[in-house]
């Protein structure tokens, strides 16, 4: 049994191959009566779709969503959401040489190995391009949570960590990495561009930030919201780690400097500290919930790297193609996505036991 829907009130399935007709998503469980539009989609589409500057891939695709179900006269019905994007410029050509060949560090050979069977044209299910789905659903899941603000960026590129002291948010737009801190974005160039022309790549870290979310949302013990935001980001292509407020730093902290204080407020406690990321005990604290997303050097890469071939003979693969030498950049609008999926099935989810 493959497993392509996440979520418990508000589910989405995700369908479709990189180098298909087509990819999309069905959205489950949305509240009706909400307006929506794919101009309320498109924005966050284009901001992830691939070949808008050097420092991604040039893949071109214009990424534009067509909602299939679920919406009539500008609302939503209630009824599933289908969502479709078109593929209009794969190039599976490229991909002819590893059809008999693993890529190390992609998911070539496991899903051989669990299915007996893979597509090779660009990783298929396994490929980034997947994303674009999630994307499409994410927006969705935005108008469920008009209270929340949702804010995700890179922090950290390559080894490089942005200065903490010089964010300024307005700052986002304004560069290819959506970098809250414009030196660490001029630094990056060059440190992408070296890469790319070496070809090699990069990881990268992502941090997302959303504020408004009201305390009480999550349930324990086996759908605590952090739980669920942890499973939610390590189910993005390319992810191999998740932290949650200080995350790893806080295993090095004493209890005293890891406690959040709390001390009067006008309606409700005021918080002195947010170590927890906005979460404990897996139920929202009313605090801005903060997650970190750890993204490794892209796979495909230009350089040849030992590996093997469907029959076990020793060969070297060095993947031709259109990539990007930093999967993290476009990583962003995706951990905002996910973000706004989880907190608004746990939204939903917190209505549905508590009146």
């Amino acid at each position: 049994m493959s497993w392509n829907t996440f979520g418990r009130v508000l589910r989405f399935t995700t369908w479709g191959e990189s180098h298909g007709p087509a990819l999309g998503a069905v959205v489950d469980g949305c509240p009706p009566r909400i307006a929506i539009s794919e101009a309320d989609i498109q924005p966050y589409l284009d901001a992830r779709k691939p070949g808008q500057n050097r420092f991604t891939t040039q893949r071109q695709e214009a990424d534009l969503v067509r909602i299939l179900s679920g919406v009539f006269e500008g609302q939503t019905t209630g009824t599933s959401i289908s969502l479709m994007i078109e593929n209009t410029d794969q190039r599976s050509k490229d991909y002819s040489e590893i059809a008999q060949a693993y890529r190390p560090g992609h998911a070539d050979y496991a899903y051989d190995a669990k299915y007996g069977i893979r597509d090779y044209r660009g990783g298929g299910r396994s490929s980034a391009r997947e994303t674009a789905a999630r994307v499409a659903a994410g927006a969705v899941a935005r108008l469920i949570v008009p209270e929340v603000k949702i804010t995700a960026y890179v922090c950290e590129l390559g080894g490089d960590a942005i200065d903490r002291a010089a964010i300024d948010f307005a700052e986002i737009g304004n560069n290819p990495f959506f970098c809250p801190d414009p030196a660490a974005a001029k630094r990056w160039e060059a440190t992408v561009d070296d890469a790319r022309k070496a070809g090699s790549s990069l990881g990268a870290v992502v941090e997302c930030v959303a504020t408004g979310v009201p305390a009480g949302w999550g349930a324990p013990i086996y759908a605590k919201l952090d739980g669920d935001l942890a499973a939610a980001m390590m189910s993005i292509n390319a992810v191999k780690a998740v932290e949650i407020g200080d995350g790893f730093a806080a295993a090095r902290l004493t209890g005293e400097q890891n406690a959040d204080p709390m001390r009067p407020g006008d309606n409700g406690p005021k918080f002195m500290a947010n170590h927890a990321g906005g979460i404990a005990g897996g139920i929202s604290t009313g605090q801005p919930v903060v997650c970190r997303v750890a993204f490794k050097p892209t796979s495909s890469i230009l350089t040849p790297v030992d590996s093997i071939t469907s029959d076990g003979d020793a060969t070297q693969v060095r993947t031709k193609g259109r990539h990007d030498p930093c999967v993290g950049i476009r990583g962003v609008p995706v951990v905002e996505a996910m973000m706004a999926l989880v907190l608004a099935d746990h939204k939903l989810l917190h209505r549905a036991q508590i009146t």
